[in-house]
């Protein structure tokens, strides 16, 4: 029965993180955008706990910072300037050099375009634009552009130079729609478009909550793909002819220069592993490389990025550890994290992953806090929760591995409140049913203890030590014939029940049932009961003194008197929730509790109140607070072993007398069991005489049957009846 219950709590919880797996896995798959913001900003957080890592110091920036500005004037730059900082540049041996700025338009400060304005014919007048188209012609240098992403009224839908070839692998209709797409663009004038070896757009596209953290390597426009910046740089240096865009079932899964393999999302972007906060990588001033002012071998071999740190010209970010960020060193961090292959990413299967650790952790809470203390549950919460956040930090910062964050953390949270909530319910129901199964059998001290620990194995069946008791009011049905009406009956009947069963809780006694007349109760069932053969004991002996009261009331109601015999053993019995599906009790079976029985059948035989085993009597502490008459060794009906019973006086009884009696009976049982009958005799005649007890004539009646050589002698009685 027990057994069927925790499989039937068991599959309940199990049900329940089902239920939440569910729910939270269609949250996950069909409505990401809510939680993948929350997602991204727990992902912040582990970031800025990681702190700044080291670059690789191949990636620098040319920063238009505020103190070139002031030096050489309001952007934008005449491009006589800017063609000096590339040509000191490329005297410096620089590796290449890549523009977050877009020249779209002719440079208006250039002599030549204001002596045409004013329709002035001259020779060798400065071509500004001319020359540094001749500049980047002679310089390693991959210029920027950007895309527009909406339409509008006056967008420039001319195309891009593309001088490499994308192959695209694995592409249906399906994947490609995930590619970011571009509605016109944002080129530089055509005579640098020309003459630059490549160029790249330097799009940042933000999450919705305006932050940083991926960054487009292809963007799809009328037809074709187009490589980022820092992707065409890098595909310059690697020497890359062909670029392969390799697609999942999702979208993009990966581009791929050479054997250069970098991971994106379904659609192109990379995730940037920041290195840090602003001025991680290395920053120079444009003012300084105009001027020729810095260490030239510093620069050699190095990736320049050209950009600007200044806030005026709007280039500026929020990443996850900066709300102002240099755009420009954001496409130093893509380059950087390509260079080491330190990559952060997301694949296809992580959706299972991510579902599988929902699943996972739902029932690992759910069931740890069912079958757990209710003071763990605060530790259970915050292990997992930690877990969770050492699990992901692990993953992304060691293996680039990027798992959901906010759903396992919004699991364990709704998991454990689910737990909680529902154990408390069928905690509540549990205490229903101990209540109403134990609420009048046990005293209201045993019931808190009871309920104390609802979800223990107290319903177990198990086999324990019991101290059993039995009582039985004598001759009922005589009494029944005389009170024959039935309410006179039943209330007389209750008269005796009521205290008798308040004695036995008050000593931690479990009533078992009423059998009529007839009281069946225990001890140290359903939980311990510390010194229960004690208890037991005192709670009959209280009971008898509480009858004499009672038929002391009785008798002047002429009412019949109540005489009661009480049997006690204690063993090993069988103790639990016991019966059929939807009809059981707590109870207790086997051999000793028949023996209760049998031992409190047999007061009437030896006409004593109160009989207990020698089982009992071995587990009493301070059997000095008792006084104990031996009545037999028996052999009862239907057991193989005998037993030593004795009779149990109420210590209220002690006297001189009382003493005399019992040392003159301890020394005839003595005779007795030596086969000395002849002296045995006399003293059983003479107790018999001098106290009215059946237990003397019983022992004179046996010792003059041996005497007359009636009966062999055994030391073991045979009770035949009942």
């Amino acid at each position: 029965m027990l057994k069927n219950k925790n499989l039937k709590k068991f599959f309940l919880y199990f049900s329940l993180s089902i239920c939440l797996s569910i729910f939270l896995s269609s949250i996950y798959l069909f409505f990401p955008n809510l939680p993948n913001s929350f997602d991204n900003k727990l992902r912040d957080y582990l970031f800025t706990f990681r702190g700044e890592i080291p670059n690789s110091g191949n990636v620098v920036i040319i920063d238009i910072d505020e103190v070139s500005l002031e030096k050489l004037g309001q952007w934008p730059w005449s491009r006589n300037k800017i063609s000096q900082i590339v040509e000191n540049l490329t005297n410096a041996n620089i590796g290449i050099i890549g523009f977050d700025v877009v020249f779209a338009e002719n440079d208006n400060s250039s002599p030549h375009l204001i002596f045409k304005k004013f329709g002035v014919e001259k020779k060798d007048i400065p071509n500004y634009d001319l020359q540094f188209a001749q500049t980047i012609a002679n310089s390693p240098v991959i210029l920027g552009y950007q895309f527009e992403m909406k339409e509008s009224e006056h967008i420039n839908k001319n195309t891009p130079k593309i001088p490499a070839v994308f192959i695209e692998k694995y592409k249906n209709q399906n994947n490609e729609q995930h590619l970011i797409k571009g509605k016109g663009t944002i080129l530089n004038i055509p005579e640098f478009q020309e003459n630059s070896y490549s160029s790249g757009f330097f799009n940042n596209i933000p999450d919705q909550d305006g932050i940083i953290r991926s960054v487009p390597l292809i963007i799809s426009y009328d037809d074709s793909i187009y490589p980022s910046l820092a992707l065409e740089m890098i595909r310059v240096i690697t020497n890359t002819k062909k670029v392969v865009i390799e697609y999942d079932e999702d979208g993009v899964s990966n581009v791929i220069l050479n054997q250069l393999k970098i991971p994106t999302d379904r659609h192109g972007r990379t995730l940037v592993n920041f290195r840090g906060k602003e001025r991680n990588f290395k920053y120079y001033s444009a003012i300084d490389i105009y001027n020729n002012n810095f260490d030239k071998q510093e620069l050699e071999g190095k990736i320049a990025l050209i950009g600007t740190s200044a806030a005026g010209l709007l280039d500026l970010r929020a990443t996850p550890y900066e709300s102002i960020y240099p755009g420009v060193e954001v496409h130093a961090n893509v380059i950087d994290n390509i260079l080491q292959g330190d990559f952060i990413y997301k694949t296809s299967w992580f959706d299972g992953a991510n579902i599988a650790v929902i699943f996972t952790l739902s029932l690992l809470v759910i069931l740890l806090i069912t079958y757990t203390p209710f003071w763990l549950n605060p530790i259970i919460f915050l292990f997992f929760s930690s877990l969770t956040f050492v699990v992901a930090y692990k993953l992304l910062f060691t293996y680039g591995m990027v798992l959901n964050i906010f759903f396992p953390l919004t699991t364990i949270l709704l998991a454990s409140i689910l737990a909680i909530v529902f154990d408390y319910f069928y905690t509540l129901k549990k205490e229903e049913v101990i209540k109403a199964k134990f609420a009048s059998k046990v005293s209201k001290n045993v019931m808190e203890e009871l309920l104390k620990d609802v979800n223990n194995d107290t319903l177990k069946i198990q086999k324990k030590e019991i101290t059993i008791f039995f009582s039985d009011i004598r001759d009922f049905t005589k009494i029944s014939e005389y009170l024959d009406n039935p309410e006179t009956l039943i209330n007389y009947l209750n008269n005796y029940l009521t205290p008798m069963s308040e004695i036995v809780n008050k000593y931690d006694g479990t009533i078992d049932k009423y059998i009529g007349d007839c009281i069946m109760a225990y001890w140290n069932a359903p939980f311990e009961i510390e010194n229960h053969a004690n208890k037991a004991v005192d709670s009959a002996l209280e009971q008898l003194e509480k009858l004499k009261e009672i038929n002391k009331e009785l008798v002047a109601n002429k009412l019949p008197a109540v005489n009661i015999g009480i049997g006690l053993t204690t063993g090993i019995a069988t103790v639990g929730e016991i019966g059929s599906v939807g009809r059981s009790d707590f109870t207790i079976i086997g051999d000793n509790v028949n023996i209760a029985s049998r031992i409190e059948s047999l007061c009437k035989y030896y006409g004593a109140k109160l009989i207990i085993s020698q089982d009992t009597k071995d587990k009493l502490i301070n059997e000095e607070n008792y006084i104990f008459k031996f009545l037999d060794f028996i052999q009862v009906k239907g057991k193989e072993k005998p037993i030593k019973i004795w009779e149990v006086i109420n210590k209220n009884s002690y006297s001189e007398e009382l003493v005399e009696e019992l040392e003159k009976y301890s020394d005839a049982i003595e005779l007795y069991y030596g086969q000395k009958f002849e002296e045995a005799l006399k003293i059983f005649e003479e107790l018999e005489t001098s106290y009215n007890s059946k237990i003397y004539t019983i022992f004179k009646q046996r010792a003059t049957s041996y005497l007359n050589n009636s009966e062999t002698f055994s030391e073991v009685y045979t009770h035949k009846e009942k």
